[in-house]
């Protein structure tokens, strides 16, 4: 499968599978959601070409990321992408599955979760071509249930499950945080500008927490109207994101 190189900001390059999902801004938003947590561990399931764990390497926000990916064409352009962007001290790329993937291939309890899951039911939403990007799109090896289950086998109590979600399948998502005993703590809702509803909800949850979710103040993308050719410049919020890695929620 052909490769593409792409500069995604001036601190990384990424190799990206030219007949995969290429990465985009619910990527850059969850490696913003995610706590700093410098001397904690994390894992990422479903890492792909492990853009959101080389966002979060670079930045230094865990001590040490374990990038979890099903697809062996994936994994190693991942792994070059570790080597390249001279990260191998703070991240490393494995081959599992999210269904079947525990505590002893994972080295023991983390601190941190993360995850930008298959959106999509198997039975929804056209299927494309290349297995690379339905299986990117769709729960074809595993659904929520299974990322959340995934997460909770493998996290401390108190460690926080994070995820970036679809609005309309958002009572699938609080269905599998509670069957995996996660409890969902704070959550924001991204949308395009004010006159459109959510097109993401960021959420994150604790192992074991105690009730009581923080619903934030919406992330707009945008806060102007297009000019004459259709450009529109992102919203102070929504550039800090891009230029920081931190998503002040």
């Amino acid at each position: 499968m052909k490769e593409r190189f792409d500069r995604i900001n001036n601190d990384l390059s990424l190799r990206q599978l030219s007949e995969g999902l290429t990465f985009g801004t619910d990527a850059y938003l969850l490696a913003a959601y995610l706590r700093p947590a410098p001397r904690a561990r994390a894992v990422e399931l479903g890492t792909g070409t492990g853009v959101i764990s080389l966002l979060c390497a670079s930045k230094n926000k865990f001590a040490h990321i374990t990038a979890l990916e099903i697809q062996e064409e994936f994994v190693a352009v991942a792994g070059r992408n570790v080597t390249e962007n001279n990260l191998e001290d703070r991240m490393t790329v494995q081959q599992g599955d999210v269904r079947t993937w525990g505590l002893s291939a994972c080295g023991g309890e983390v601190n941190t979760v993360f995850c930008n899951p298959p959106y999509m039911r198997t039975d929804s939403g056209a299927a494309n071509d290349c297995d690379a990007k339905n299986t990117a799109r769709h729960e074809v090896f595993g659904g929520i249930a299974d990322f959340c289950a995934c997460g909770a086998r493998i996290l401390k109590t108190g460690g926080r499950f994070v995820c970036v979600w679809r609005p309309d399948r958002l009572a699938d998502l609080m269905a599998a945080l509670q069957a995996a005993r996660l409890s969902p703590k704070r959550m924001t809702f991204v949308h395009a500008d004010t006159k459109t509803g959510p097109c993401m909800v960021l959420t994150e949850a604790v192992k074991g927490g105690a009730t009581g979710l923080v619903v934030t103040p919406p992330l707009l993308l945008h806060d102007v109207p297009a000019d004459e050719k259709g450009r529109r410049p992102l919203s102070p919020a929504a550039q800090a994101v891009y230029d920081t890695c931190r998503l002040g929620y």
